[in-house]
């Protein structure tokens, strides 16, 4: 039903103002952008050469002679749908910019603003990406960050995607987008935290479990099973999650593996095994210190190779 209406919408403005979209049907201006779905869009050369890169080189070319310039101005169809057209024309235009508050919307924005070479655009993007509303996609944020070489943007959503499990099937189509690069530093801080945590809880104040042992209050010899089993439910949980905030609460106040190691006990002395307290401070503590956002990103382009001498 909405998309009737659209379309009812777009043959009435088409009728009604001969195909023109109503923000950009001034007849001051010299220069006529059509749309795919046919709308058109009439705006200033001017305005085009100095925001456009794209537009600026084709106007360094030969125009028409003085005898042609009273016709009426020759359009110009590109390949962009009507809002994306209006939305990269409102930000050049200095017109009211539409709501970027959707992937679906600053995608093909971003897309035509890098082919026609418009950074303005591509800058006000940049200025609204880290807002709630794109932020709760971080992956696809993620992407797009390091499609463009935002590098701020691309440590910070780096950081919320520790909320994700990457192997999940949803995500396939968002990672197949990703660069090399880009894919393997997001695998890389994901796997990392979780080994890093894994090796340490490994290390004192935590008990071996590579065999029996002894009981630090009576010396009997006593199995570590349940640290153990333990450990390998908190490790599935950082693969799963690699943010951790899960871990201690309410992983290791409600996990079954959690209450059994916290109940066992010396079968000698009949005293606890493990330090529930201690236990969840350490770990919490290990989990803090972990690293958070990939690495800065390498220079989007190789510097510039310069003469003999130029730098002399």
């Amino acid at each position: 039903m909405q998309a009737e209406q659209d379309d009812h919408k777009l043959d009435t403005l088409e009728l009604s103002n001969g195909g023109f979209h109503p923000l950009f049907a001034s007849t001051d201006g010299d220069i006529v952008l059509g749309s795919k779905d046919r709308i058109h869009f009439r705006v200033h050369s001017y305005t085009l050469k100095t925001t456009s890169g794209w537009f600026r080189a084709m106007y360094s070319l030969p125009q028409k002679t003085a005898t042609t310039a009273d016709l009426p101005p020759e359009t110009i169809y590109v390949d962009e749908d009507s809002t994306t057209l209006e939305g990269l024309l409102r930000m050049v235009c200095g017109l009211s910019i539409p709501r970027l508050d959707s992937y679906d919307i600053i995608e093909p924005i971003l897309h035509a603003a890098e082919k026609y070479d418009m950074p303005g655009p591509m800058s006000i993007v940049r200025a609204l990406v880290m807002t709630p509303p794109l932020l709760s996609d971080p992956l696809r944020l993620y992407a797009i960050a390091c499609r463009y070489g935002w590098q701020d943007e691309a440590m910070m959503s780096s950081r919320y995607t520790l909320t994700l499990n990457l192997h999940a099937p949803e995500h396939r189509l968002t990672l197949q987008k990703l660069g090399t690069d880009a894919l393997l530093n997001l695998f890389q801080l994901h796997h990392t935290r979780r080994e890093a945590l894994r090796r340490r809880l490994d290390d004192p104040p935590f008990v071996s479990d590579g065999g029996d042992t002894s009981c630090s209050n009576c010396g009997s010899l006593v199995d570590y099973h349940t640290w153990r089993e333990l450990k390998y439910v908190i490790i599935m949980e950082m693969d799963g999650r690699p943010l951790g905030d899960t871990v201690c609460t309410p992983g290791l106040l409600e996990w079954p593996a959690a209450r059994a190691c916290w109940s066992a006990k010396c079968i000698n002395c009949d005293r606890v095994l493990y330090d529930k307290t201690l236990t969840m401070r350490v770990i919490r503590e290990c989990i803090e210190q972990l690293p958070t956002t990939i690495d800065p990103l390498p220079p989007p382009y190789p510097p510039p190779i310069l003469p003999r001498g130029a730098s002399e």
